[in-house]
């Protein structure tokens, strides 16, 4: 077999299933070093400015702007940053470095001037890095991490900003735990955080290699093994190579982490980064602040699609162009419910969606699209939330069987726009073979008198007649004239939507054993129901 399974971690008493994401970590968004060296298309020093900008404008106070030991445009971009004033006083930056005198150096040439930092230092530690990589021995590159601890003190001794520093077991999911905390240790020793000061140790799913729980049983073998924990922040940084670094954050976070790196959208070498707008909104639906804003996502698509040159996919987290959407009938059915049952500032209880649209800057209007696949609710949902048309629960069947054709014959989504021109073609103020016009009504007492032109076809009526209602008046001229029919069902509402606003009603009659809707709009209740009646009888014809 050309590969073997992840062994398991023997942690017998582990605690992280019992608990609870309670709170937000601190976030580290890496999209300008990680990220960007991911980059089929490295960005350029403008759009690392944008891509800053939108970061501090999210809400992120350490952000890891790059490498500037490594090129030319990563070192001119973090002094155009210090230089330009650009970095808010709350805002820390953070610079990767390997463990060489010369790149720690430059580093803390780049920064100078800066308020305040965070110098990451990192250095592969697995058993392949070691053998395959680096031919070197655990106490070999243990004496690495070492000496890059020994640099940063050196070249930051005068340093006149604050000073924060953050090592990396780079590979540490493919360390051997015990090797992994012997090395930790040796930094945090060497580098000796001591009162306040918190260095940071993170903890990366380099290359993901198990489950999500195996990363959970390292995170928390480490927290409970490494020492002055008091003084060191553990932090996650999750790659996606088996599609889990989503979960593997947050049981990282249940296992004892407090800090999280990762990137807006998931983009990261190879399978990409943890997408931190997932894990942060994943936390806002189960009541957990996540002190990032996220109010506005399609700006941050926009501006991360635009610096990026990457598409994101329509069905992303949260944040996806139909990830709100419903096609399937059912599922549109019991979404026009939730949405009719739900409240203002109730508690969220909507069917088939985890979060209000409306929280991350999404309108209602593509919550539900029509196509072959859609229902009846689908259909009434839109007529309600878009016209303003509210057909009765027995007419539903009527339309949606229309809009399926419709939808069958263009053979794709049909807008919202077709759709009401198409209810309002087949259903609405049908005149074609029966008409009334001229109409005058007159109501005295419980007495209704109707007179006006009454046709059937090219024949010409004009009557007058007397009833208890409007409806009972129109509909004994028609019964007097030969037409045969029974009224079945009638509903009527005020329309506040479009210039012609005023009523709407909607008729049923039964013809010959079979049903037939219509619907009608006029100036005020009484207009709109006689147009409704006689749109259901020429529907019927």
């Amino acid at each position: 077999m050309k590969y073997q399974k992840f062994n398991k971690i023997d942690l017998p008493n582990r605690t992280w299933p019992n608990n609870e994401i309670t709170k937000a970590p601190v976030w580290c968004s890496v999209d300008l070093r990680d990220g960007n060296q991911a980059l089929i298309k490295p960005m350029s020093l403008e759009k690392k400015i944008r891509f800053f900008n939108l970061l501090v404008e999210v809400g992120f106070k350490e952000i890891e702007i790059g490498f500037p030991s490594a090129s030319e445009v990563e070192y001119e971009f973090t002094r155009h940053l210090i230089e330009n004033n650009l970095i808010p006083d709350d805002v820390t930056i953070q610079v990767l470095t390997q463990a060489r005198e010369h790149l720690i150096k430059k580093s803390a040439e780049a920064l100078r001037g800066a308020k305040n930092v965070i110098v990451h230092l990192y250095n592969p530690t697995s058993t392949m890095q070691r053998e395959v990589v680096y031919k070197k021995s655990q106490d070999e590159i243990i004496n690495i991490a070492l000496n890059g601890v020994k640099w940063i003190k050196e070249y930051f001794d005068e340093f006149e900003g604050n000073v924060r520093f953050e090592y990396s077991p780079e590979s540490f999911t493919q360390t051997e735990l015990d090797y992994a905390v012997n090395i930790s240790n040796a930094v945090i020793e060497a580098w000796n955080p001591e009162g306040d000061e918190k260095m940071v140790l993170n903890l990366p799913s380099t290359v993901e290699s198990a489950t999500p729980n195996i990363y959970a049983d390292q995170i928390e073998y480490m927290s409970t093994n490494i020492v002055r924990r008091e003084n060191v922040l553990i932090s996650v940084h999750a790659h996606n190579d088996r599609g889990c670094a989503v979960a593997s954050t947050e049981l990282g976070l249940m296992a004892g982490a407090d800090r999280v790196e990762g990137t807006l959208l998931g983009n990261g070498e190879r399978t990409g980064n943890v997408d931190i707008i997932t894990v942060g909104l994943n936390m806002y639906t189960q009541g957990v602040d996540p002190e990032l804003d996220f109010s506005n996502v399609d700006k941050i698509v926009q501006v991360v699609e635009e610096v990026n040159e990457i598409k994101t996919h329509i069905r992303h987290p949260y944040v996806g162009e139909l990830v709100y959407t419903a096609f399937s009938g059912s599922h549109q059915d019991a979404i026009k419910k939730g949405m009719n049952r739900q409240e203002d500032d109730a508690l969220w209880y909507v069917p088939y969606l985890p979060i209000d649209p409306k929280d991350v800057g999404r309108s209602y209007e593509s919550i539900i699209q029509i196509n072959s696949q859609s229902g009846k609710g689908g259909v009434a949902y839109i007529l309600d939330s878009v016209f303003g048309y509210k057909i009765p629960k027995a007419m539903e069947p009527y339309v949606g069987k229309m809009i399926q054709e419709v939808s069958d014959k263009f053979d794709g989504v049909v807008s919202e726009e077709m759709i009401g021109k198409h209810f309002e073609k087949h259903f609405m103020n049908r005149k074609e073979h029966y008409a009334v016009k001229n109409i005058d009504i007159s109501i005295q007492k419980e007495e209704t008198t109707i007179e006006g032109e009454f046709f059937l076809g090219t024949e010409q009526n004009v009557c007058k007649q007397k009833a208890n209602g409007i409806i009972d008046a129109v509909s004994s001229v028609f019964e007097s004239l030969g037409v045969d029919f029974k009224v079945v069902d009638y509903h009527e509402h005020s329309l506040s939507v479009g210039k012609d606003a005023g009523a709407v009603a909607y008729f049923a009659v039964k013809v010959e054993d079979k049903t037939y809707y219509g619907a009608g709009k006029g100036k005020n209740i009484s207009y709109a129901s006689i147009a409704a009646l006689v749109s259901a009888l020429n529907i019927s014809f």
